[in-house]
Formats: C-alpha cells, sequence, structure tokens
C-alpha cells in the first residue's frame, strides 16, 4: 500500500459515497487506475465495506455507556460463549477484548438510564462467565468516527 492508496482511503473515510470520478480528482488521480486501485483495496480486505453513519441521538438512542467486563474465568469456553451472547446484543456497538484486567470494554447505547438498567439486569449481568461489571456513562464525544491516520 502506497501513499496514493492511503489518501484513497481517508477520502472514502470521509465521504463514502463519493464517485469514483470525484475521488479520482479529489487524489489527483485519472479515473482508470483510481478505480483499478479501489478495485484493490476492496479484494486485499482494506475496505471492508461502506454504509452509513446514523446519528444514535437522531434515532433515540439518546443514552451511551461504557462497560467494563471481567470474566470469572478467561479459559477458551468462557470467552467462547461470552463473546457468542454479547455480540447477540443488539445494544451493544462495540465489543473489545483488552489485556489486563477489565477483559473487555463494551459500548452500549440506549433510549434512557431506565432502559439502560433494564439492559443490564436482563442481559449484560447474565452473559456466560461474568464475575464483574463496571460502567461508566458517556457525557461527550470529543473525538468520534475519525478517519484512520495516513
Amino acid at each position: 500500500m502506497d501513499a496514493l492508496d492511503r489518501k484513497i482511503l481517508t477520502e472514502l473515510q470521509l465521504d463514502g459515497r463519493l464517485t469514483v470520478t470525484e475521488l479520482a480528482a479529489r487524489v489527483k488521480l485519472s479515473v482508470s487506475p483510481c478505480h483499478r486501485r479501489l478495485r484493490d483495496l476492496e479484494r486485499e480486505g482494506a475496505i471492508r465495506g461502506y454504509r452509513a453513519v446514523v446519528d444514535p441521538v437522531a434515532v433515540g438512542l439518546n443514552f451511551e455507556a461504557l462497560v467494563f467486563v471481567t470474566l470469572r474465568w478467561e479459559d477458551a469456553d468462557t470467552v467462547t460463549a461470552f463473546e457468542e451472547g454479547v455480540a447477540a446484543v443488539p445494544h451493544v456497538l462495540q465489543a473489545q477484548r483488552l489485556f489486563g484486567d477489565p477483559d473487555y470494554l463494551l459500548r452500549v447505547a440506549t433510549t434512557d438510564l431506565g432502559a439502560f438498567q433494564q439492559l443490564y439486569d436482563q442481559q449484560l449481568a447474565r452473559l456466560p462467565g461474568i464475575q464483574r461489571l463496571t460502567s461508566t456513562l458517556v457525557m461527550k464525544h470529543v473525538v468520534d468516527d475519525r478517519p484512520l491516520p495516513e
């Protein structure tokens, strides 16, 4: 991957709806080579897909929390069961396995505090292998959906 490929990726992260012609103009390349590079980036997996970025508040998800999870055991079966369980909870927007303690970080969005409490009690706390859950509320997004650095 060279600097031009990275520029293509940056432009698409800023606006994924660019036409190939618009993209080529932004990266100062003719359309055919730009299209070839774009298809190569898709085929190689550098571009995993295209999607709309939806504002959670605009669809009524006004409450966001970060949930730190410590597992009781970290054997393969427990980790697999927990990860499958958390993947099935739609309000978990992101789930990341961490080194050290805690074991996982979950980003959760709900309509309000009551909905979060219900989700916490009825789904999150019942996930397999959990020893401890600790939550903190998101006050403000300072950096959000930033493109990856070139």
